[in-house]
C-alpha cells in the first residue's frame, strides 16, 4: 500500500524524550515535516538536528505542555513555517517519585516503621500526584484543545495519543501515572467521537514495558542488575524482552495514514509484546 504520508505536518509533544523521538524520526523519514515540542529546547534541538542531517525537515520548539500561551505559541510556530498541522501525537508524561509508594502492597507494619524511604500511599502528597496527572493527562488535553482548532480547517488531519499497559489495569507503585493514563485513554474515546463528524480520527498507543528515563530506577538497580520488577515483568510478556523504540513505528506509521487506517478512530492499541493476553498460568 503506497504511503500518503510525504509531505504532512507533524506536531510531537516530549518528541525530545526516546519513544517520541524515535517517533519522530520514523516519520520523517517518510516524508514528513515534524515539529518538535519539549520542555528541553537542546533535547528537542537533538532530535532535530538527527531529522536534518538525515535530509528531513524539522523545526524545534521549547515548549511546557502544560502552560497554555507556550503552547499557543508553539502553534503559531508551527503554522508560520509549515502553515498547518495534519498529525498530533500527545507523547509528553512521565512518572514522578512523588506520585509514586515505595512497595507493591501496603501492610499494617509499615504504619510502624520509622524508614524515612519508605514511601506508603498515606505518604504521598497531592502537588506530587497533581504534577503526575496533569502532566500526563491535562498536558494531552491542552494540546489537543489548541491545535485542533487548526486542524479542524483540514481533511485528514489525526491524533494519535500515548496511554500506557497501566491504563487497562493499573501497575502498581505507580497510582497517579496509572490514573492518569486511563484518563488518557477515555479521553481518546471521547474526542474520537466529538470529531468525527469533521474528519479529524483519534486513537492513541498503549506501549508495553520499554526502558526509559522515567523507569529506569523501577527496572534496574544503580549496579545495572535488574530488579525484581523487571524480571516480574519479563516473565509476563510472552515475547520474552523489553520493548525498544523501533517497535512502536509501524503502529504509528499505520495510525497516521489515513490511506492505512482511514476506518480507524476511536481505539486504544497495546504494543507490549503480549502482556495484555497473558493472564500469568
Amino acid at each position: 500500500m503506497k504511503s500518503n504520508l510525504k509531505e504532512k505536518v507533524a506536531v510531537i509533544t516530549g518528541g525530545g524524550g526516546i519513544l517520541c523521538g524515535t517517533i519522530a524520526k520514523g516519520l520523517a523519514k517518510e516524508g514528513v515535516k515534524i515539529a518538535i515540542l519539549d520542555i528541553s529546547l537542546d533535547k528537542a534541538r537533538t532530535v532535530t538536528d538527527e531529522i536534518l542531517k538525515e535530509g528531513g525537515d524539522a523545526l524545534a520548539i521549547k515548549c511546557d505542555v502544560l502552560n497554555k500561551e507556550e503552547v499557543k505559541s508553539a502553534k503559531e510556530k508551527v503554522i508560520e513555517k509549515y502553515g498547518k498541522c495534519d498529525i498530533l501525537i500527545n507523547g509528553a508524561g512521565g512518572n514522578h517519585p512523588k506520585g509514586t509508594t515505595t512497595k507493591e502492597i501496603f501492610e499494617l507494619s509499615d504504619l510502624q516503621q520509622e524508614n524515612k524511604e519508605l514511601i506508603t500511599f498515606f505518604d504521598l502528597e497531592v502537588d506530587g500526584f497533581e504534577f503526575v496527572f496533569n502532566l500526563n493527562f491535562l498536558g494531552t488535553f491542552i494540546v489537543s484543545q489548541v491545535f485542533l482548532e487548526e486542524m479542524v480547517k483540514h481533511e485528514n488531519s489525526t491524533i494519535v495519543n500515548v496511554s500506557s499497559m497501566s491504563a487497562f489495569s493499573p501497575m502498581t507503585k505507580v497510582p497517579a501515572y496509572s490514573a492518569a493514563k486511563a484518563a488518557v485513554s477515555n479521553f481518546t474515546y471521547w474526542l474520537a467521537v466529538h470529531f468525527a463528524k469533521v474528519g479529524i480520527r483519534v486513537n492513541a498507543i498503549a506501549p508495553g514495558f520499554f526502558l526509559t528515563e522515567q523507569n529506569k530506577n523501577l527496572l534496574i538497580h544503580n549496579d545495572g542488575t535488574p530488579t525484581e520488577r523487571y524480571k516480574k515483568i519479563i516473565d509476563h510478556t510472552p515475547l520474552g524482552r523489553l520493548g525498544v523504540p523501533e517497535d512502536l513505528l509501524g503502529t504509528v506509521l499505520w495510525l497516521c495514514d489515513e490511506n492505512a487506517s482511514g476506518f480507524v478512530t476511536g481505539t486504544v492499541i497495546p504494543i507490549d509484546g503480549g502482556f495484555m493476553a497473558y493472564s500469568g498460568v
